[in-house]
């Protein structure tokens, strides 16, 4: 969930940056609820993880991967939620 945003003029570099501050509070307790639930095992089907999109669009971004691009963001998401760095948003913790 976007918190703030700040728009500010950079001279030196003669561009516009934006800086964006997110919550990600709810996506993690979302997380932990699902987990603690045990929800999202049906079957041979598993619920991941559950990814905040601008953290998905950050991924995507500096893999060099164009948001429309879907079996390279499957990717690039696959090897994010594997890293071990994001454990806190995921539900299932097996590999896939």
């Amino acid at each position: 969930m976007k918190v703030k945003e700040q728009v500010q003029y950079n001279q030196k570099e003669d561009k516009i940056e934006i800086a964006r501050t997110f919550d990600n509070a709810p996506s993690l307790d979302r997380a932990s609820g699902l987990r603690q639930a045990k929800v999202g095992f049906t079957g041979e089907n598993r619920l991941v993880g559950s990814i905040p999109l601008h953290i998905m669009a950050q991924w995507c971004k500096d893999a060099g991967v164009q948001w429309d691009d879907i079996e390279a963001r499957k990717e690039v998401v696959r090897k994010n939620i594997l890293s071990g760095e994001f454990d806190k948003f995921r539900v299932w913790q097996g590999t896939f």
